[in-house]
């Protein structure tokens, strides 16, 4: 039966209580983590948000009928203890906070009783995700992820704090918005006033940000929640939340320096890192030609080598195929994997398969200087050295090599050194390595759509030295756009603005659009343009990344209280699930076919 609170109040959380407390009352409420019963003593392990307290319960202490209470708690009970802090009778815990100390009760009240829980709340749990998520509200109990969540509250106060600091003003913007169908599908939600129109929710504030700074804001920033209607990945939601904000008269410099304060504040508060500032900064082509990636790795080497040139007019028809349709030949060291057996050598070769690879050539370098080789038969022994010099190849090393498209090449080689670094141990997740990803192309082109599409968003600056390019030759147009890299993941992204209707215009028609479709979807922001709009630039983090990272996940499934699995559904309320007939006809919507359960 539960007994009320009444007359009793929390003194301290558990491990708020230390050697200097002891002598002292004090009263604690938490969850019984386990029970021990010693005959004539029970031990009882209370948890809370902080940690836990063992309580020692004796019936010379707590009287025969709160020593029968004491001997009916189980796992998850939910009581509140009043009692004397003491050293620890035992041997002392070193694992605990509060390992030097107990409770030896006093009073002890049952707030709620528990059923027995479906999976054990215990760190680091190995219960599959899927039995977790459907209680997420139990699992949500265990110490590790309420630490990722206390840190993500953490991140988040103190991205405030500082950016108020620096003049930025906190703005909420709607969240039901036109939609403007450029980038990701838009999650819809039907008007019931205006039949047959929908709103739209955020894929980010962008447009409303910079008309904050066509209103004088100045400086804004806020914690948005933005929608995404597309197939999720470990480190994808459908909703999430965007550390966003937008600055007036400045350039890539300014948004740079302050966002590199901001980084340093969170790392060396929060987890006690230092960031050396400045942080390394790079194009996106040296990004690409060293790395594979536009969201390199920095923590080890194993970067890709052209050696196109060298092997041009080999034998070898795949390599020489290659140069001669305009495509590249790279290649990457896999340093002491020269012994690499046969079976793994081909597990690689089909994961390159997976980003579009036709093969991959390896060359593998014996300690006594022989080689083992899938190509090198075509080829001149002075050809196989100069290669394996280009590759900087030892006795011992394992060389991969794809030839290709520029595009696939990037991707197979980008991927396969991640895969490698993976199987090898070398990603070290106590290490944090930042990067500046600078000059993105502006366009990137659709095959699908059959035109340039921003790779970015319309609004993007385009480098001023390439303007007279966007005409003649848009896809040699650089962006100044910046995005911030973290061991490989890209955890914030941004770009000067356009603020000038002339290069607006001229952006639209790189895209394809006519000035009646530019209007049609942003004529609210082209129009505030015509009053006056101070040059601006801006960026935005996805907090759930930046904390995953920080709390050395591997999913931001484990930084969000209560995220969605894979099909964009939440496992524990259901959703999405079918709605009345009513409220459909409420809408004027009509369901083609039956809805899928």
């Amino acid at each position: 039966m539960a007994e009320s609170m009444k007359g009793m109040h929390r003194t301290h959380r558990c491990t708020e209580l230390s050697t200097a407390d002891i002598g002292q009352t004090a009263t604690v409420m938490g969850w019984v983590q386990k029970s021990r019963n010693k005959g004539g003593i029970i031990f009882v392990d209370l948890r809370d948000r902080s940690g836990i307290l063992q309580i020692i319960f004796e019936q010379e202490d707590i009287g025969q009928e709160g020593f029968e209470k004491a001997y009916k708690l189980r796992s998850e009970f939910v009581i509140a203890v009043t009692g004397r802090v003491e050293a620890r009778s035992g041997a002392v815990n070193e694992n605990l906070l509060t390992g030097e100390i107990e409770l030896r009760a006093k009073e002890l009240r049952i707030l709620s009783e528990a059923e027995t829980p479906p999976f054990p709340i215990e760190e680091g749990s190995k219960t599959k995700e899927e039995l977790r998520l459907k209680y997420r509200y139990l699992d949500l109990r265990r110490p590790d992820l309420q630490r990722n969540l206390m840190l993500r509250s953490r991140v988040a106060t103190l991205t405030r704090q500082f950016l108020s600091d620096e003049g930025f003003l906190e703005i909420e913007t709607p969240m039901l918005c036109k939609s403007t169908p450029e980038g990701a599908r838009d999650y819809l939600v039907p008007s019931r006033v205006h039949p047959g129109n929908f709103y739209a929710l955020p894929q980010s504030p962008q447009l409303f940000k910079q008309l904050l700074m066509c209103s004088g804001c100045d400086r804004y920033f806020q914690l948005a929640r933005c929608f995404r209607d597309e197939d999720l990945r470990a480190d994808r939601q459908p909703e999430f939340t965007q550390i966003d904000m937008e600055l007036s008269f400045v350039d890539v410099d300014d948004v740079i320096d302050v966002n590199e304060r901001l980084l340093a504040k969170l790392f060396g508060e929060v987890l006690g890192i230092n960031v050396s500032l400045p942080i390394q900064r790079m194009t996106w082509q040296e990004a690409m030609d060293r790395f594979g990636s536009d969201k390199p790795d920095t923590r080890f080497g194993m970067e890709l080598k052209n050696v196109t040139e060298l092997v041009k007019n080999c034998g070898f028809s795949v390599f020489a195929g290659a140069a001669a349709a305009g495509g590249t030949v790279r290649g990457i060291n896999a340093s002491g994997q020269g012994e690499m057996p046969r079976k793994k050598i081909d597990a690689l070769v089909e994961f390159a398969k997976g980003f579009g690879a036709k093969g991959l050539a390896y060359l593998a370098i014996a300690q006594d200087n022989t080689v083992k080789s899938s190509f090198t038969k075509f080829l001149s022994d002075d050809e196989v050295k100069a290669l394996i010099a280009a590759m900087d190849g030892k006795p011992g090393d394992l060389l991969l090599f794809a030839a290709d498209k520029n595009k696939i090449v990037y991707d197979v080689l980008g991927n396969l050194r991640l895969e490698l670094a993976k199987n090898l141990g070398l990603l070290d997740k106590g290490q944090y390595n930042f990067l500046w990803v600078t000059e993105f192309p502006l366009f990137e082109y659709s095959e699908e759509e059959e035109r340039f599409v921003a790779m970015h968003h319309p609004f993007t600056m385009p480098m001023e030295e390439d303007l007279p390019m966007l005409k003649s030759d848009p896809a040699k147009v650089r962006a100044k756009a910046y995005d911030i890299v973290l061991n490989g993941t890209e955890i914030g992204g941004g770009s000067v603005r356009i603020f000038q209707n002339h290069v607006q215009e001229q952006m639209f028609e790189a895209l394809g659009f006519t000035r009646e479709e530019a209007y049609e979807r942003f004529g609210f922001l082209l129009n505030a343009f015509k009053y006056g709009v101070p040059p601006h630039a801006g960026l935005a983090y996805g907090l759930d990344r930046l904390v995953m990272l920080m709390a050395k996940e591997d999913s931001i499934r484990d930084v969000i209280a209560f995220p969605k699995v894979k099909d964009a559904s939440c496992l524990m309320t259901g959703a999405p699930n079918v709605v009345d007939k009513k409220q459909l006809e409420e809408l004027e919507i009509a369901i083609l076919g039956e809805p899928q359960e």
